[in-house]
């Protein structure tokens, strides 16, 4: 894949220590100004895991950095900015006393990381270590702010950014307030994959699907505990809304396939990698249209409500400590998120249906770090009720070390199957994602592996949903791939012979196979490869890579109705209030369909947006 390489030089900084190490910004150190300085001078480096693998290239003098370099593959509009921009904050601070950054806290903590090792490569003592740590930027408090607008929208992620180019669209002035740095939430972190049907269409014919099958698969899906009325709206309006982003801009390959969980072959694949495109197609319609503000770094604490009981706008803290509120002068649109990095919240939610064995702290998520409940918990306060909180979705494809769907080889369900660290199949690969997961906390050490073969990576260079290549992938020790099954077995430390016995037995289900037309043992019914030939894993090279359970999805949160308003503990409308996205509950049930997530932001965002549109006070 290509790589970006970010250079940043510090020439004046490197100029001025010809005269003064003092005036070159030295750390403070008490033996920072001895002669023979705090480090040994020269170029380090260091690779570490953010989103995606970065490396961190140092170059120090006697005392001081001179030259940050970063390789890396982090997700466009999240971590690749905070890879061009750390370093020189880095730079000009000479310190590492740097706040991670909200919502790409994995980035900004892996260059850290990786500049503190670079200096204790060069010879940083304990003392210097503890003493750059230490140096922070000054924080100049702002003036208070005061805005106002049509339509207020607060969460730039996928529902909020829909909902806000939706008002827009329709006339209205519009302000969008985010606590993280730029918009994208858990939507940008996504594979990208928008389940939607195109009723009637050849490519629904083809796989034998509808509007009416996508809606029992949901409701099912869900055991039956979803609103059906919101469940029906999410399917019957999913195409709509492929088509309205193709309007605005959004490219999609033509590929459909079924993604993790999805239960059918309905997935829309966008051109671009994760969920960036998504925002690419945001991000032009803001360069391209007046009436959208967007005010990031800035988070919202409090809605505020009139003496009739409507919501009429935000009370938020500013970058700087300063407050910030904006009122509205039509709706007021909630989509924040869920709060699957809330440990404390999800773990008291866990208790009411107790489905998980645990999800405290050593349970990692796919989450943005900035996904903490922060809406529920501001909508519970003005009185919305909160439904379902209990359905909580994990994944059984975390990166071991992040959490993060970042290095997952597959490609769509129907190319792979899982092994536990025995070397065997342990459940239908392609089911519904709690068993899935359930199954593997089971096995050892809630470990598996993915294994396919190179069907999906004829040469290597192909990209997964993340914009990785398997290549990069197993250069860096993320999967593993071998020329037969007896080595990947001894890659990853799973018995040889159970792997090949595994993958022989699982090849005999698929069609062309000696037992054709029989069940699979785990109830498996998805065979089909990329190229529609169903003959199993066969061919070398072979690949694998180690996956864990992690926290994905909270299906529960604030109750709406049809039109999106915010349902209140007395089953009454909220004035004022609307909500969309994953801060909402009863849509998905005890168990979201892979897939949906997506067609849920783009469906009920466009309904709030329009439904905030057309409130009056």
């Amino acid at each position: 894949m290509k790589k970006t390489m970010r250079r940043l030089l510090c020439l004046v900084l490197c100029a001025a220590m010809a005269l003064s190490a003092v005036a070159c910004g030295s750390a403070p150190s008490s033996s920072a100004s001895s002669a023979a300085g705090v480090f040994t001078p020269g170029t380090y480096s260091s690779t570490q895991t953010g989103m995606h693998e970065l490396t961190v290239t140092v170059t120090v003098d006697a005392n001081a950095i001179t030259d940050i370099q970063v390789e890396h593959q982090e997700t466009e509009g999240v971590g690749a900015p905070i890879a061009e921009s750390l370093p020189a904050q880095i730079m000009e601070l000479q310190g590492l006393g740097i706040d991670a950054v909200a919502g790409a806290t994995l980035t900004s903590n892996a260059i850290l990381e990786g500049v503190t090792d670079c200096l204790k490569q060069a010879g940083a003592s304990d003392e210097t270590i503890a003493a750059w740590q230490a140096k922070s930027p000054e924080v100049v408090k702002e003036e208070d702010a005061e805005y106002t607008t049509d339509v207020l929208v607060i969460g730039a992620g996928g529902a909020g950014m829909a909902a806000a180019v939706t008002a827009n669209q329709a006339g209205k002035n519009v302000i969008v307030v985010e606590k993280t740095g730029a918009m994208g939430g858990n939507t940008i972190l996504s594979g990208g994959a928008m389940n939607a049907v195109d009723d009637g269409s050849e490519v629904a014919a083809e796989h034998e699907d509808s509007v009416a099958l996508h809606i029992q698969q949901t409701y099912e899906g869900g055991d039956e505990q979803g609103d059906l009325e919101l469940v029906t709206i999410l399917c019957e309006q999913a195409w709509d809304g492929v088509e309205w982003l193709k309007d605005l801009g959004m490219e999609f390959t033509g590929v459909v396939f079924t993604v993790t969980g999805g239960l059918w072959p309905r997935a829309q694949q966008p051109a671009d990698p994760e969920g960036t495109g998504f925002f690419k197609t945001y991000q032009n319609y803001l360069d391209n249209n007046e009436g959208i503000t967007m005010l990031y770094n800035t988070t919202a604490n409090e809605l505020l409500v009139d003496e009739n009981g409507a919501v009429t706008g935000v009370k938020c803290t500013g970058a700087t400590g300063n407050t910030v509120t904006v009122t509205a002068t039509n709706g007021v649109v909630l989509a924040t998120g869920g709060f699957a990095r809330n440990v404390e919240m999800r773990v008291a939610a866990n208790e009411e249906t107790k489905l998980w064995p645990t999800l405290d702290e050593s349970i990692p998520s796919t989450n943005a770090s900035g996904i903490t409940g922060d809406g529920i918990v501001m909508a519970e306060a003005v009185g919305a009720n909160l439904i379902q909180m209990g359905n909580i979705q994990l994944l059984p494809l975390g990166d071991p070390e992040t959490g993060s769907l970042s290095g997952n080889i597959e490609h769509s369900v129907e190319s792979r199957i899982f092994v536990n660290e025995q070397g065997e199949r342990f459940v239908n690969e392609g089911g519904r994602r709690d068993e899935m997961t359930l199954a593997l906390f089971e096995q050892t050490n809630t470990t598996m592996f993915i294994i396919m073969d190179s069907d999906t990576y004829p040469t290597g260079d192909e990209l997964n949903n993340f914009g990785e290549t398997i290549n990069d992938l197993v250069a860096a020790g993320r999967a593993y791939k071998a020329d037969t099954l007896e080595e990947l077995a001894e890659q990853i430390g799973v018995p040889a012979d159970a792997l090949v016995a595994t993958v022989e037995e699982y090849n005999r289900y698929c069609k062309g196979g000696d037992l054709e037309g029989q069940t699979d043992s785990f109830g498996r019914t998805l065979f089909s490869d990329v190229e529609g030939v169903n003959d199993g894993i066969n061919d070398g090279p072979f690949y694998a890579a180690e996956r864990v359970p992690t926290v994905h999805h909270t299906m529960g949160g604030v109750q709406i109705d049809a039109e999106c308003h915010v349902i209140n503990t007395d089953g009454e409308i909220i004035p004022g209030l609307f909500a969309a996205g994953e801060v909402t509950g009863g849509i998905h049930g005890t168990n979201r369909l892979g897939g949906n997530a997506l067609t849920d932001t783009v469906v009920f965002g466009r309904i709030a947006g329009t439904s905030a549109s057309e409130y009056t006070r």
